[in-house]
């Protein structure tokens, strides 16, 4: 099968590390070979998480200019990861902000998101932009941003997995209580995202 190295960044409590390792279980369950990778970084003081899955080879290493997807669950740390990616890269990006630390106290400031969505357009082949914390909160539960982005990642249809099955996945490792919404949130990020 043809190697696909997917990318995700966010910071720490969005969800991004239980993303990817319901990617890379679906992925599992459909027979496709997967690895993980991730860098926790400053996750428990709202610092960047970074992971990683690449789908039929056996290093979970993402270099530079790599990334066939970029998932970015806040703009400015999906900025700050654009070196991963190529002129043929998928970009998906939420663009509801969560500023760091340095900018709530005022010691730094927070790049105009326009500016920024220009600029990763501008330097990969596609870029799908949606509010996926509006989207959680849409479908009940704003904790469900991972749900939303993963659903993304189905409805862009870059990547050779059934959505059914990340769906199945996804059902069978959360929590009665939020089994709902999280499926909700998921349908709302396909929804939001397809392409084509």
């Amino acid at each position: 099968m043809e190697t696909k190295r997917i990318v995700f960044v966010g910071v720490g409590g969005q969800g991004n590390l239980l993303a990817t390792r319901l990617l890379g279980e679906a992925c599992l369950a459909a027979g496709i070979p997967a690895v993980v990778s991730e860098i926790h970084g400053m996750a428990q003081r709202g610092g960047v998480v970074e992971s990683a899955l690449v789908m039929g080879a056996r290093s979970p290493i993402v270099s530079r200019g790599e990334a066939d997807v970029l998932i970015g669950f806040e703009p400015l740390e999906t900025l700050r990861a654009l070196n991963k990616c190529n002129k043929n890269t998928v970009v998906i990006t939420n663009i509801h902000p969560l500023p760091p630390f340095t900018v709530a106290t005022g010691q730094g400031v927070y790049p105009d998101i326009d500016k920024a969505i220009d600029l990763m357009r501008d330097n990969v082949c596609t870029l799908i932009t949606l509010d996926g914390d509006k989207l959680a909160a849409r479908a009940g539960n704003p904790l469900s941003l991972n749900m939303v982005m993963l659903g993304a990642l189905m409805g862009s249809k870059v990547i050779p997995l059934d959505e059914d099955i990340l769906k199945e996945t996804i059902a069978k490792t959360t929590k009665q209580a939020f089994l709902e919404s999280n499926l909700k949130a998921f349908d709302l990020g396909v929804a939001a995202s397809s392409v084509g």
